[in-house]
């Protein structure tokens, strides 16, 4: 795993991460090992259907993990006497599939049978937690340092980190939007679309991409816009000219005062909600993707709109 802080990672090379365990073993790949980091044990047979597709799944989401957990495969058929020892200590291993997730020593959780990947997902987060950890393997902590490292100014670092969690997890929204908000930053629009559309077509949609595309559009739009005094005069002399009126809304946001932006466009919509094919809420829609969903000029200017359309 690449250490993004720049030191040293602690995860496990995927060697290590998914092994086949004996009664010879489960001491060392099991309980010495789940002091360390949580430990997987996935019960299987040969002859067992289900375990045929929990298996490779459980092998997915524990290498998802990045090290912060492992999984330790026990045939059955070949280690009846460590599943009978482990039955007389209180673990119900009368089926398989049986997963037991092993944290300190212990087990602290288990389910029976095939079940869905989001559930694997949320039972090996839970042994994660459990232990202490982080379940991304430290991405999180990574994107909020890229984060800080955004608005602090420090774009071209942020836009490194940013890069180094797609290495890691090229599935990772908050890391696409983070690295496309970096090229906007840097002024290098063409880069932050390039790296948008580069997205996996599973999160083409996630807010934080969307978001991150809105922000290209409006710079995009920032770099033509006009000057807010003249604009704004030009209105106050003729408050019918909507062109005007749409056109000052977008150089109030190119000046950074989303909140009169949306006034303006409101005010338009109110006056004529069809207007150039409904720029005026096609516009306030951009703006709201470009900012987070709790913002109280998001909040607001829905409401405000909402009020308009169905009044």
């Amino acid at each position: 795993m690449i250490d993004l802080l720049g030191g040293a990672s602690d995860a496990a090379p995927n060697g290590d991460l998914i092994k086949d365990v004996t009664e010879a073993t489960f001491m060392q790949d099991v309980v010495d090992a789940s002091m360390k980091a949580p430990v997987i044990v996935d019960f299987w047979a040969p002859w067992c259907g289900p375990c045929k597709t929990l298996g490779p799944a459980l092998e997915a989401a524990v290498t998802k993990a990045k090290g912060a957990a492992t999984m330790a495969k026990i045939d059955v058929d070949q280690n009846q006497r460590l599943v009978q020892a482990l039955a007389q200590q209180g673990l119900p291993l009368q089926s398989v599939p049986t997963v037991v997730a092993f944290v300190q020593g212990r087990p602290i959780d288990m389910f029976q049978g095939a079940v869905p990947p989001s559930e694997i997902d949320a039972f090996i987060k839970r042994a994660i937690e459990a232990a202490g950890g982080s379940a991304d393997g430290g991405l999180g902590e990574a994107i909020e340092m890229a984060e800080q490292m955004l608005a602090e100014g420090n774009a071209e670092d942020a836009a490194q980190t940013f890069a180094a969690v797609l290495g890691e997890d090229n599935q990772n929204a908050a890391a696409y939007g983070g690295l496309a908000r970096a090229h906007i930053a840097l002024d290098d629009l063409d880069q932050a679309e390039a790296v948008l559309n580069g997205a996996p077509a599973e999160i083409s949609a996630a807010p934080e991409i969307e978001a991150a595309f809105a922000q290209v559009e409006l710079a995009r739009q920032a770099a033509n816009a006009g000057p807010v005094a003249e604009l704004r005069a030009k209105v106050d002399s003729d408050p019918n000219d909507l062109q005007a009126q749409f056109d000052l809304a977008q150089a109030l946001h190119a000046a950074g005062d989303a909140e009169a932006a949306v006034a303006e466009l409101l005010s338009l919509f109110r006056k004529d909600q069809t207007w150039n094919d409904g720029a005026a809420k096609t516009q306030l829609f951009t703006i709201f993707e470009a900012l987070k969903p709790n913002d109280p000029i998001v909040l607001n200017g829905r409401r405000k709109l909402s009020s308009i359309i169905f009044a």
